[in-house]
């Protein structure tokens, strides 16, 4: 029997950068009735608020439940009862001479590989303290574009190739930071070994719980994506193609509970 329950947020929960649908939304709050819930991404603490807490209303019971690790685990917020506010238990964030070197190795990679997009909407870096994520589409396109955005960030990159080509050539760059593909038009990098690996061990000893006890829901378990290590530790896992399977997957959870 799981104790956890642990997700991915876009395109596992979500539509990348959008809001989680109502459906999703139900189910989730379910099972937080009788699960503790994680979710762990590469999108910082913000997304999680208008993606996710937003979408639900929660009694303090159920928030105490649920667990947030934004930009890959390099932060972990608890809910704290006594504020009725969300507390930052750690955050692996960068010295900004580090953030300078990553950046421009990102710029490098994007530019000498010539996959730099010349229409972007809003700004294709940003620092979110512990990761720097580079969008190639602009970190703006679903606000601006809505639906329409999602379809132009799917199409960009099918089948990975461009941001494992984009990968495997910015990370000799700056060997001592972790790169990896984050969403579907976006590399994402933290530092060396903190990763979603790490946020589940972080997790692990906050509950006292065993990867036995874990089961992980993600949409990029494949090698080289950002859920990948996740599974490489040994942690169940289920893939998923989008939230629509996330959603009858955790209803099923909820009704064998």
């Amino acid at each position: 029997m799981k104790k956890l329950i642990a997700f991915d947020l876009d395109g596992t929960l979500a539509p990348s950068k959008s809001s989680m649908h109502a459906q999703m939304g139900e189910q989730l709050i379910e099972l937080l009735r009788h699960k503790e819930v994680v979710v762990i991404s590469g999108g910082k603490y913000g997304q999680f608020k208008s993606q996710l807490l937003d979408r639900m209303s929660l009694s303090p019971r159920l928030t105490s439940k649920l667990h947030l690790m934004p930009t890959c685990g390099t932060r972990y917020y608890r809910y704290d009862n006594g504020s009725a506010d969300w507390k930052l238990e750690y955050a692996e964030d960068f010295q900004e001479s580090e953030k300078k070197k990553i950046i421009a190795a990102l710029n490098k990679g994007f530019d000498d590989l010539g996959y730099r997009s010349e229409k972007v909407y809003g700004e294709c870096i940003e620092d979110r303290e512990s990761q720097v994520t580079f969008s190639v589409l602009g970190q703006d396109i679903v606000d601006e574009l809505g639906e329409e955005g999602v379809k132009i960030k799917e199409a960009w990159d099918p089948d990975n190739k461009k941001k494992l080509e984009l990968r495997d050539y910015i990370a000799p760059l700056i060997p001592e930071f972790e790169v990896r593909v984050g969403g579907v038009t976006s590399i994402d990098v933290t530092k060396q070994g903190v990763d979603k690996a790490y946020g589940m061990k972080k997790i692990m000893n906050e509950l006292s719980i065993s990867k036995d006890d874990i089961l992980f829901f993600g949409d990029r378990l494949q090698e080289g994506g950002n859920d990948y290590p996740v599974r490489a530790m040994g942690i169940d896992t289920i893939s998923v193609k989008e939230w629509t399977d996330t959603t009858i997957a955790v209803e099923t959870i909820n009704k064998l509970r």
